[in-house]
């Protein structure tokens, strides 16, 4: 027996969303597996975790749970990811930090290619340090202060049987667990990006793809390998249809950044400053509320 739950936060009943409307995430989430509008697949952090430590911890399953391969691929290979960038982003505070857009910087504040850590891995860890202006103990303590309501925007670009996309996947968190002062802590003016306004943001055109991955769905995941002989049709049964991460108000960066360039054989664009965004962030958190004490959460059985 399989069971798949949908997490639905309930977010207006506690604050209203940047234009007033409505607002509700909607998440796939089996066996503790969020799935994406992608081929990665996100285990941790869950949506609403209150984070805090030394660093930002996020897994992701990058093989679609084994169901296709690790790069490299065949270069006419019809699936496959060419690269994942992440951001941490708030319309509360107007931040927007790049954890990874395919560039190391020094003393890793901001990471390498995700797709290149941890090699032979289907599971790719981001460790990534806190920035200084987020140290503290507990709730924002003004409005100046940059804790609170974040997203941790995922980009993936990927091709799915010959297609590609750009898709835009934001997980909310509160950053209100305690963080430490320490010496090597990034400044967070040097990883910080302009945010895009809500009118300029099409999550839905972005994410129309779907959660195709997840249980019970009937996509079927064609790949190639790089060392593949033959016409290299290796399916895989990526599943399902879903609903993204909801309306998606305020989220992603509108314009599919990315997306067609030739084949697994070139290199495609990471995704640029602006491209890291939340929507979560454009709630407010000032209130102390916990998003988890609205969350609904639906059982849906499937055998």
């Amino acid at each position: 027996m399989l069971a798949v739950f949908s997490l639905v936060a309930l977010l207006p009943l506690l604050a209203a969303a940047a234009d007033g409307d409505d607002y509700a995430q909607n998440f796939t989430i089996n066996n503790g597996q969020i799935y994406t509008p992608g081929l990665a697949i996100l285990n941790a952090p869950q949506p609403g975790t209150p984070l805090g430590g030394e660093n930002l911890h996020v897994s992701l399953d990058v093989t679609t749970n084994g169901e296709t391969p690790l790069p490299p691929y065949a270069d006419d290979s019809p699936s496959g990811i060419f690269n994942i960038t992440m951001f941490l982003s708030s319309y509360v505070t107007g931040r927007n930090f790049t954890i990874s857009n395919g560039t190391a910087t020094e003393n890793n504040r901001t990471l390498g290619p995700i797709m290149l850590q941890e090699p032979g891995s289907t599971v790719k860890h981001v460790n990534w340090l806190f920035p200084r202006c987020l140290v503290g103990d507990g709730q924002p303590s003004g409005d100046d202060s940059d804790r609170g309501l974040y997203n941790i925007s995922i980009r993936q670009n990927f091709r799915l049987n010959g297609e590609d996309h750009y898709t835009i996947f934001d997980v909310p968190v509160r950053l209100t667990n305690r963080i430490e002062e320490r010496d090597d802590r990034p400044d967070c003016d040097a990883l910080n990006n302009p945010l895009l306004s809500p009118e300029e943001l099409d999550v839905n055109a972005a994410n129309a793809v779907g959660i195709f991955a997840a249980p019970g769905g009937s996509t079927e995941i064609e790949v190639k390998p790089a060392n593949e002989d033959g016409n290299g049709n290796g399916k895989g049964n990526g599943k399902g249809n879903g609903n993204g991460n909801g309306n998606g108000n305020g989220n992603g960066n509108g314009n599919g950044n990315g997306n067609g360039n030739g084949d697994f054989g070139e290199l495609k664009p990471d995704a640029r400053p602006g491209d890291g965004l939340g929507a979560a962030g454009a709630l407010s958190w000032r209130s102390g509320a916990s998003w988890l004490s609205v969350a609904a959460i639906g059982c849906a059985l499937a055998m």
